[in-house]
């Protein structure tokens, strides 16, 4: 197992980041002396050579597309390495455990699984059946993400700011997080816990993501402000180190109000925009998805970010059971009035609400009447709204959206085609056609890559 290639890790879709989720494992095995091969079928093609000389293929799949892209590689991987031990990790790889395990996994790891991963190769070697399940939460000794291998920051997901493109790097300074969000992927795993990642790892990651060509660097914590201290001391290490060196970073609505005295420092110190999962403006919708903020904390967060500087990039879960109609012209009505054509992609508007196995949405009384199978898979659990209208609506948003950003349409005319066919789902007048965007605005920063789940 100590060859090169005889352990190879596959990434499959990460946003379009560089995937830590392969560069953090491939340095823990080197640090215990493997020397594995890594694959980014997001970018790369599928590589039957490497598939076939590893004896332990471990998929990541830490979002709902990598599971699905991943059970192909898996499959392809069966073709032409037959004995080859594949393992699945990440946070879908846990959600879907019982399934993968059925037939395409002959192994799932869960959690912080890194160390396990480790683990799993030193028991192949020794000839020792593993455990089929492992799960693990603990904070780890993490070394610098090792990142030699991967494909360039050329090939991944670029910032756009002031009109020019630049590299940007993805780290993470913390995993897990402390909320419980009912349709969040995260709990179910994590149950509410989480860990950071010493400040001098990040910072060395940073460092050589720098030296690579990065000037833009996201932060991918689930919430970047779980632990602010910890926060601020990266973001300051981060600046005094690369002063010419911007970043953004994720974090919920409410921890954008308990700690806005921050906002104005993290804007000093390089923030340019925040992801915040805003899902909804409807207080009831909200509350079914224990989501912690209601609509006027949406509103007071937006004035807060605003005052600082730092563009705020709301993400929406449009179609759930709960939203109606009335609800979801008011998003787009709040997107316009507020000024936030160009803060959204315009996939947002098209998402659907996903119940995956384990998520804490399924065991919920308000979601029980609308919940149909799981069907396994498509990895989720089908549901359907009680009004067919919004059922048709997303359907026709999201076949809309689809083919906008197949012909790298200007978000403003996508919002006004949107918005045209919820205007003509609610029987409403037709609006006057908007003037054409102005191509040369000066648009909100932005990563390239629209997000999916």
């Amino acid at each position: 197992m100590r060859e090169p290639g005889a352990i190879l890790l596959v990434a499959c879709y990460e946003l379009g980041h560089q995937p830590l989720t392969v560069a953090w494992p491939a340095a823990f095995l080197e640090r215990r002396g493997f020397r594995p091969a890594v694959l980014d079928v997001s970018i790369e093609p599928f590589d039957a050579g490497r598939a076939a000389r590893a004896r332990l293929v471990a998929i990541s799949v830490p979002m709902h597309t990598a599971l699905r892209l991943g059970v192909a590689v898996a499959r392809r991987v069966r073709e032409v390495n037959p004995g080859a031990h594949v393992c699945f990790y990440g946070l879908y790889a846990t959600l879907n455990a019982d399934w993968l395990l059925a037939g395409d996994a002959d192994s799932v790891l869960s959690g912080e699984s890194e160390a396990a991963l480790v683990d799993l190769a030193e028991r192949l070697e020794r000839g020792e059946a593993p455990p089929r399940r492992r799960s693990v939460l603990g904070r780890l000794d993490f070394p610098a993400p090792s990142r030699a291998a991967l494909p360039p920051l050329t090939k991944y997901a670029h910032v756009e700011r002031d009109g020019r493109l630049e590299l940007a790097g993805h780290v993470e300074a913390s995993r897990g997080c402390k909320h419980l969000c009912r349709h969040c992927p995260i709990p179910p795993v994590y149950g509410g816990r989480f860990f950071v990642v010493d400040r001098e790892v990040v910072l060395a990651d940073v460092g050589r993501l720098v030296e690579a060509g990065a000037r833009h660097i996201t932060f991918g914590d689930p919430d970047f402000l779980n632990g602010p201290g910890h926060a601020l001391a990266v973001a300051r290490g981060v600046h005094a180190a690369h002063p010419g060196v911007t970043f953004d970073f994720t974090a919920k609505v409410e921890h954008l109000l308990k700690h806005r005295r921050h906002l104005p420092e993290l804007a000093a110190l390089g923030c340019i925009f925040v992801v915040s999962a805003v899902e909804s403006l409807s207080d009831v919708v909200l509350g079914h998805l224990d989501k912690g903020h209601t609509r006027a904390d949406v509103v007071a967060v937006l004035r807060a970010t605003r005052e600082t500087g730092i563009a705020l990039r709301p993400t929406w879960v449009p179609f759930t059971p709960w939203t109606t109609l009335a609800d979801y012209r008011e998003m787009l009505d709040f997107v316009e009035v507020e000024g936030l054509v160009d803060h959204v992609d315009p996939v947002q508007y098209s998402i659907r609400l996903l119940v995956p196995p384990g998520s804490l949405l399924a065991g919920s009384e308000a979601m029980r009447p609308h919940l149909g199978p799981l069907v396994e898979e498509r990895f989720s659990y089908r549901w359907t709204h009680p009004d067919p209208a919004m059922d048709a609506l997303q359907a026709r948003v999201e076949a809309l959206v689809g083919e906008a950003a197949g012909r790298r349409e200007d978000p403003a005319v996508t919002f006004a085609l949107v918005r045209a066919l919820a205007d003509e789902a609610a029987a409403a007048p037709a609006r006057p056609a908007p003037p054409p965007p102005d191509p040369a605005r000066r648009r909100p920063p932005r990563l390239t890559e629209a997000w999916f789940c």
